[in-house]
Order: structure tokens, then sequence, then C-alpha cells
């Protein structure tokens, strides 16, 4: 039997972030609410930073400012 295609959720849009230093985030978690009732794609870095924010409390990490961001390919 072949093996079945996951849905794709519509309630979040995935992203690519690309940071200073090089390193790469594929497919980060922004929910599609927070998109369409604010400037759309640009309100998604917001969004992205203040969740590296929440991150780099717990980890102790700082992530590093981000360089770019675009919609990952579904």
């Amino acid at each position: 039997m072949a093996k079945k295609k996951p849905r794709i959720d519509d309630s979040i849009v995935l992203f690519d972030v690309v940071y200073e230093d090089g390193t790469r985030s594929s497919r980060r978690r922004v929910s599609a609410a927070e998109i369409s009732d604010h400037e759309g794609d640009a309100h998604a870095k917001t969004v992205i930073m203040a969740q590296d924010r929440k991150i780099s409390d717990v980890s102790g990490r700082d992530r590093g400012s981000i360089r770019s961001i675009t919609r990952s390919a579904t």
C-alpha cells in the first residue's frame, strides 16, 4: 500500500529563515491568523524574532539577527 501524503495544515504558514551568520532554519511555523491580520509576510519576521527570543531564553544561546525570510515551498 502506498504511503499517504501528510495533509497540509492551513492554519500555519511555513518560512525559511537565513541568519546574518549564514545559518538557515527551514520550515519555521507561524500562525496564518497572525499573518493575515497584520502586514502579511513582513509581520512574520516579527513573530519569528519573538520565537527566537523565547528559544534563546531557554537555551541560553543567542540566535543572531535575521538576514532574510521567505515562504517555504510545500
